[in-house]
């Protein structure tokens, strides 16, 4: 049974509404409130739980009164519940909104991997470095290990976030922290390439040519975009539906650390078709990811406000016969 818990705390001039509101809802179970309980904010303290598939309407109807300005909101997953007899009606009234996703949970997702804290240069960093070994040894294993590190995806989503929301500051954020940690990772990794490079620690069939791990990553095609589409719809999907095993899955799908840490072993052992090609990749993967993550936020939202809708049809139907 799936619920969020939600905590409040309300003016003493607007409980009254808040709880109408929440008391006559068959999807808002276990409401409690008392009456001048809470401090910092002062007011009364109100908890309910609430069905996931209403979580978005009802957070809706207590931001509508001002409640999060005038007093606050918490929102807190619940792991299991047992409530019996209590959901039936709340589960029948759903229907198959019972499956939507917490958009306020969703975004606060999202938001959580748009900040851009020194640990993530320092991830990006690491990864380029990671990528650039497994480039000069042919090891695929350390590719995949340079993926799974990177940071780069989630200020990827809260770009396209930023979109969705037309909100242009953390558009601008996002990518400030792509173009200022990719440079500082090339930057970083040329240099770690070049001891690499003087110190003749490279495999010996890369100095032969023999490049096929880097071939994969400086040779953007169809492929390329085709995968970066996939890795985008199902990385949104995930976000909404907290599926964090389908996330790591987009995050070992996407060429970002591996085409900058080979663009800078390309510089550093004067490869410059490879430069090219590599640089290609890493545009056309953030720029795919960006917009396909953008168009599957919107397109997830209009199919779960068309699922309300027709269950709201389907209820004044129900009413008028």
């Amino acid at each position: 049974m799936d619920m969020i818990h939600i905590r409040a705390v309300s003016p003493p001039d607007l409980t009254d509404e808040v709880v109408g509101r929440l008391s006559g809802d068959p999807c808002v179970l276990n409401l409690i409130v008392q009456r001048d309980a809470a401090r910092n904010p002062d007011g009364d303290s109100i908890a309910c739980d609430v069905l996931t598939g209403a979580a978005n309407d009802v957070l809706h109807r207590l931001r509508a009164v001002q409640l999060d300005q005038r007093g606050s909101l918490v929102i807190e997953p619940v792991d299991m519940a047992f409530s019996g007899r209590a959901t039936e009606g709340g589960r029948r009234e759903l229907g198959p909104l019972s499956r939507a996703p917490v958009w306020e949970q969703v975004e606060a997702r999202i938001r959580s991997g748009g900040r851009y804290p020194p640990s993530f240069y320092l991830y990006l960093v690491v990864a380029g470095m990671i990528g650039s070994v497994g480039i000069v040894t042919n090891s695929q294993i350390l590719i995949v290990a340079a993926m799974v590190v990177g940071p780069e995806y989630g200020a990827i989503v809260s770009v396209a976030l930023g979109i969705d929301r037309r909100h242009p500051a953390m558009v601008r954020s996002g990518l400030a922290a792509l173009s200022a940690g990719f440079l500082l990772t090339m930057v970083v990794t040329f240099l770690f390439a070049l001891l690499i490079r003087g110190f003749g620690l490279q495999s010996e069939a890369f100095d032969l040519g023999l490049r096929p791990v880097s071939n994969l990553i400086n040779t953007p095609n169809f492929f390329s975009v085709a995968v970066a589409t996939l890795a985008g719809i199902v990385g949104i999907v995930s976000l909404t539906q907290a599926r964090t095993s389908a996330l790591l899955g987009v995050f070992i799908s996407v060429t970002t650390i591996p085409a900058a840490a080979d663009i800078s072993v390309s510089i550093a052992f004067t490869s410059w078709s490879d430069v090219r090609g590599s640089a290609i990749q890493l545009v056309v993967n953030i720029l795919v990811l960006i917009v396909v993550g953008t168009a599957t936020l919107k397109a997830q939202r209009a199919i779960w406000r068309e699922v309300g809708l027709r269950r709201d049809r389907d209820r004044r139907l129900a009413e008028e016969a």
